[in-house]
């Protein structure tokens, strides 16, 4: 990806997905997904097959920029990414104005924004049978002095709020204070430890997917359009929230 002029009032926002977990699922949803999306934020009267409702809110070009590749199921490939995926310059982005991170549950069915991140109690091992350095006495621990948990400092209730307007009532969206202690949690995690340890503000969001299996090829696929355009509101809903008015605490009720 080469660097572009960046308009004063262009928004960017960075997108990650994982990739293969384990033999059962050998393409990852999240990554389908986030590959998928459009360069560009749509507008909102783009043709579309799911979205319901237009925004209100004037938005500037908001450029999405996709994570090269996907990132694999492993704490080392997060621990090493993460870092550089907030350095300016990285993929030829000078700013990154928000990141939206994509993982897959397999427990879950629905939907689900993610308020908050988790620093410990990792006990499920990655694809290379390891865990992350949970040990405070090491001399790489990477969290001395950063809180056990970590929220957004998006406005999750509001941008929910929004989120569910444009899209039909029978989806099932939802908000979860528990990112699973797994990859998902790490990643997430991770992205907002870095803006806390830098001081800057957490506008981080992570989305779970539900599980799907590449066969039958037209179902799954149904599953990646329909993942598509929920990204999309998504991602809309959010610039539309951080546009719409001041900002609010973490701790803002859901």
């Amino acid at each position: 990806m080469g660097s572009i002029d960046k308009p004063q009032d262009e928004l960017t926002i960075l997108v990650t997905g994982f990739g293969p977990f384990k033999d059962q699922y050998p393409r990852n949803p999240s990554w389908d997904i986030a590959s998928s999306l459009p360069e560009y934020l749509p507008p909102v009267n783009a043709k579309s097959s799911t979205s319901i409702r237009s925004s209100s809110v004037a938005l500037p070009p908001v450029r999405i920029v996709v994570h090269p590749e996907p990132v694999r199921v492993t704490y080392s490939a997060v621990r090493e990414l993460i870092p550089k995926l907030w350095t300016a310059g990285y993929a030829g982005v000078s700013k990154i104005d928000y990141v939206l991170h994509i993982g897959m549950a397999s427990t879950k069915k629905q939907y689900v924004l993610e308020q908050l991140g988790h620093r410990d109690d990792y006990g499920l091992v990655d694809l290379d049978e390891k865990l992350p350095n949970q040990n405070p006495s090491s001399e790489d621990y990477p969290w001395h002095g950063v809180p056990a948990q970590l929220t957004t400092e998006l406005d999750v209730a509001d941008i929910k709020k929004r989120w569910v307007s444009k899209l039909p009532s029978d989806l099932l969206l939802k908000v979860s204070q528990d990112a699973g202690h797994f990859l998902c949690d790490y990643i997430y995690f991770n992205s907002l430890a870095n803006c806390y340890k830098a001081q800057e503000r957490r506008r981080v969001a992570f989305l779970h997917v539900p599980a799907v299996r590449p066969v039958p090829a037209d179902v799954y696929q149904e599953s990646i359009d329909l993942g598509r355009e929920i990204a999309i509101q998504l991602l809309r809903s959010i610039v539309e929230s951080e546009l719409a008015g001041p900002r609010v605490t973490a701790e803002s009720e859901l």
